[in-house]
């Protein structure tokens, strides 16, 4: 047999092994790695693991690590066989423009499957806060300067960015506290500990109701159907202004495209159902389910944006 023979003779084998592999695939339990249990990102994790349970008829667990650092880590180090999954937000892209220690890569360490969803944000103040506009907040921060805060969770989390993206739109200076996660941070407004957050809109609606907190503006380019009375914050002083969370799934770099292909179509399936977007629609949020290419596209395009409002902010973290 010639050179040639032999090497169609053996990518012949190769993608038939693929292609087994990936009509075999998943054959045991799977895994997807999510961030801080009770989170946006926690939910979609829930929703796509049910979803997957049913259309694959392996379980399919949730397993919660909070920090982008460690959920990327763990999955960056993981098998490459599409049994361990990542769905992480922003952080996961944005934090080593932050800092100079990160364990992994994300651009040489995952393979993209699909952008899940995205999410949104609802600028929230304490309702002692003498401000009932984003324009307000606009002027007190100017006549204040360095004495207002706003609450965040993780470093490069949207409700730190939006913050940071806010500060240098409005040419202000408002000063960030962090916490352990959204929740902690959202006690904060509400007890008076801090003057604001860029709060995720499903959670903070009950304490809008409540009169807990105020909002002031969405992070949208438009506004959205849950909270139809609330101005974008581009409309209400600051054109172009826009902050979401988006949550995308990925896989362990070298994860075989055939596997990679059938996960993508599994969730975009899922997430494609009506019923998916009333459960998105509650936790103020809309599914996607995209390519790995739109993906890939809508991580650079984040990157290039919000790499800019990191580096005029000057925001470094150990």
């Amino acid at each position: 047999m010639t050179k040639s023979a032999l090497s169609l003779a053996a990518a012949a084998l190769f993608m038939a092994a693929a292609s087994g592999s990936a009509q075999e695939f998943p054959s045991k339990t799977m895994r997807i790695v999510a961030s801080e249990a009770g989170g946006g990102g926690d939910f979609i994790a829930r929703l796509v693991a049910q979803g997957l349970t049913s259309a694959f008829g392996q379980q399919v667990v949730v397993e919660n690590r909070g920090g982008g650092v460690i959920a990327g880590d763990l999955v960056a180090k993981s098998p490459p066989d599409g049994y361990t999954l990542l769905l992480y937000g922003n952080t996961l892209w944005l934090l080593p423009l932050m800092r100079k220690q990160v364990p992994y890569d994300p651009h040489r360490d995952f393979v993209p499957v699909t952008l899940a969803g995205r999410a949104v944000n609802v600028l929230v103040v304490h309702p002692s806060l003498p401000v009932k506009s984003v324009k307000d907040l606009i002027a007190l921060a100017r006549a204040r300067p360095g004495e207002l805060n706003f609450s965040t969770a993780a470093p490069g989390t949207i409700n730190h960015l939006a913050g940071e993206l806010f500060n240098s739109m409005a040419k202000v200076n408002i000063v960030r506290i962090s916490y352990r996660g959204s929740p902690s941070a959202l006690t904060a407004v509400m007890s008076g500990e801090v003057q604001l957050m860029f709060a995720a809109a499903a959670p903070v609606r009950p304490h809008i109701q409540a009169g807990r907190v105020r909002p002031l503006g969405v992070t949208t380019a438009k506004r959205l159907a849950t909270y139809p009375d609330v101005p974008t914050i581009a409309e209400s002083g600051l054109p172009g202004f826009e902050a979401v969370s988006m949550h995308g799934i990925f896989a362990p770099a070298k994860t075989p495209d055939a596997i990679v292909t059938r996960l993508n179509q599994e969730i975009v399936r899922l997430l494609q159902r009506p019923e998916s977007r009333d459960r998105f629609a509650g936790i103020g949020a809309e599914p996607i389910g995209s390519t790995p290419e739109q993906l890939t596209a809508e991580i650079k395009a984040e990157i290039a944006r919000m790499g800019k409002v990191i580096r005029e902010a000057g925001i470094q973290e150990r």
